[in-house]
C-alpha cells in the first residue's frame, strides 16, 4: 500500500531569514496577480519566486532562484532523511479554534489505477502543463500535495506527538489565512522507519494538489525513460506530501459556494417555477437564517441568493426521482452533483463544458461575498452550500469515481516554504 519515507529537505536558514512569515506563500492556484505582487514585496526570497515567479521565463527564474539561494546560504539542506511534523492552528469565522496536525514526507508516486493513492476531483490539462514545465526546469517540487489517510488508532500521530511534545518547533509563523504554522524535524532513522511502517497498510486520499500529483507521475515517467539504470528508488519517484489523519480533530472541510453570471434571457420567475418541481422553497428573512436552515436539512439543501433576497431550497423527493440511474451511488449522494446536474445544467442551461471553463460560473469560499455580489448586480444568482463530508470524499475515492471540481475546500491551505524537495 502507501510507501512514504523521510527526505533531506531544503529549508530556509534561520540565520538568514528572521521572520518566516515573510517568506511563506500558498500554492500557486490560489495566488492572484495582486497577491503575487504583494508576496514579492514581502521579501526578496519569498517562496512565490519559486512557486509562481513573475518573470518572462518563470520556470528558468525559479530554477535560478533555487540554485542561488542554496549557494548564498538562504536555503540549507538537512543532512539526514527527515519527516517534518507540521501544525496549523486557526479559527473559523465563528471563532472556534482548531489545530490541524500533519507531517511532511516523501510519498512514492503510484498510478491511480493501483488504488493506493487515489483522487477525488477532476483535473484540467492547463495547470498540469504549467507544473510539468516547472518540474522539468527546477528538478524540484516546492509545494506539498495534501493527502489524508484513515487510522482510528492514530499510530503515526502518537509516535510524532511523543517525539515533539517536549521540543520547540523550528519556527512559528502566521500566514495570510491568519493561521499559525509550526514545523519540527524528525531525523532519527528508527523513528522515521516506524512512522513509515505505520502507514504501510494505508490508502492515501488526495485532499488538495491533484494537478501537482499527476504532474509528478508524468515527470517520473519521463525521468525513468531517460535513465537506463532506473531502480525505482530515485528521488524523482517520490513527491513531497503533507499527510493528516482523517480522524484528527483539526481536519476541517469548508464549503465552496457558487455564483452564476452572464446568462442571456434569464427569467427569474420562470426559474423559480421550474425549481419548485423538485425543491421546497422558503423565504429566509436574513443571512443569519442560512446556517440554521442548511444545518436542519443537512443534505440536498442550498441557500439560493437572488437580487430580491435569500431563499432556502431543499429536495422534495428521493434523489432517484431526479438523477438518472446511470450515475454511481457515491456520486449521486453528493450535494454538488444535484446542484451541477439538475440546477446548473438542466434548469439554467450551463453546460458541463461551460462549468469546467467557468464560463458562467464563479466559485467563492465566502458566504458574505456571495450575498453581496448578487445584491450589487455583479452576479445573477448565488448558491450557498453545505460542506462536503470527509466520509463522502473517501467513499467517492474508493469507488474509483471523481467529484465535480471545487467540491471540497480543506482549510487552511498547506503553505509553501515549509520545506522544499529536490528530485535530482
Amino acid at each position: 500500500m502507501a510507501s512514504i519515507t523521510g527526505f533531506c529537505g531544503y529549508r530556509y536558514n534561520p540565520e538568514r531569514v528572521n521572520d518566516m512569515a515573510d517568506v511563506l506563500c500558498p500554492p500557486y492556484d490560489v495566488i492572484s496577480k495582486d497577491f503575487q505582487n504583494a508576496l514579492y514585496q514581502k521579501s526578496d526570497v519569498n517562496a512565490v519566486r519559486l512557486e509562481l515567479p513573475n518573470d518572462e521565463n518563470p520556470y528558468q527564474a525559479a530554477s535560478e532562484s533555487f540554485s542561488t539561494w542554496q549557494a548564498n546560504g538562504i536555503l540549507i539542506r538537512d543532512s539526514q532523511p527527515s519527516i517534518y511534523p507540521y501544525h496549523q492552528t486557526f479559527k473559523t469565522a465563528e471563532g472556534k479554534s482548531y489545530n490541524r496536525k500533519g507531517f511532511i514526507v516523501a510519498c512514492k508516486l503510484q498510478e491511480f489505477s493501483d488504488g493506493v493513492v487515489v483522487p477525488h476531483e477532476k483535473t484540467l490539462s492547463g495547470p498540469k502543463k504549467d507544473r510539468l514545465s516547472l518540474f522539468r526546469e527546477t528538478q524540484a517540487n516546492f509545494s506539498c500535495i495534501f493527502g489524508i489517510f484513515s487510522d482510528p488508532e492514530k499510530k503515526a500521530d502518537q509516535l510524532i506527538s511523543h517525539a515533539i511534545d517536549s521540543t520547540r518547533p523550528l519556527f512559528s509563523a502566521m500566514d495570510y489565512q491568519q493561521s499559525e504554522n509550526k514545523l519540527w524535524q524528525l531525523d532519527d532513522p528508527m523513528l522515521v522507519e516506524a512512522i513509515s511502517q505505520s502507514l504501510a497498510d494505508k490508502r492515501i486520499y488526495i485532499a488538495d494538489g491533484h494537478h501537482r500529483y499527476e504532474t509528478g507521475l508524468t515527470y517520473a515517467r519521463e525521468r525513468q525513460a531517460q535513465n537506463p539504470n532506473h531502480t525505482g528508488k530515485e528521488p524523482y519517484n517520490y513527491i513531497m506530501m503533507m499527510l493528516a489523519n482523517m480522524h484528527d480533530e483539526g481536519l476541517i472541510i469548508f464549503p465552496t459556494h457558487r455564483l452564476v453570471f452572464g446568462l442571456n434571457d434569464f427569467n427569474h420567475a420562470d426559474f423559480l417555477t421550474r425549481l419548485q418541481q423538485h425543491f421546497h422553497v422558503q423565504q429566509l428573512n436574513h443571512q443569519s437564517e442560512l446556517k440554521p436552515f442548511l444545518s436542519k436539512h443537512n443534505h440536498f439543501a442550498y441557500g439560493l441568493v437572488t437580487p430580491e433576497g435569500i431563499l432556502g431550497i431543499h429536495l422534495k423527493n428521493s434523489i432517484d426521482h431526479v438523477l438518472p440511474e446511470t450515475i454511481a451511488p457515491e456520486i449521486k449522494s453528493l450535494d454538488v452533483t444535484l446542484l451541477h446536474q439538475t440546477i446548473l445544467t438542466e434548469l439554467l442551461g450551463i453546460s458541463v463544458e461551460d462549468q469546467a471553463n467557468q464560463t458562467h460560473l464563479k466559485y467563492s469560499k465566502d458566504q458574505t461575498e456571495v450575498i453581496e455580489e448578487v445584491r450589487n448586480g455583479k452576479f445573477q444568482l448565488g448558491f450557498v452550500m453545505n460542506p462536503t463530508k470527509i466520509e463522502e470524499v473517501t467513499s467517492v475515492s474508493e469507488s474509483g469515481h471523481v467529484m465535480p471540481q471545487k467540491s471540497t475546500f480543506f482549510y487552511p491551505k498547506v503553505m509553501t516554504g515549509m520545506a522544499f524537495n529536490s528530485l535530482k
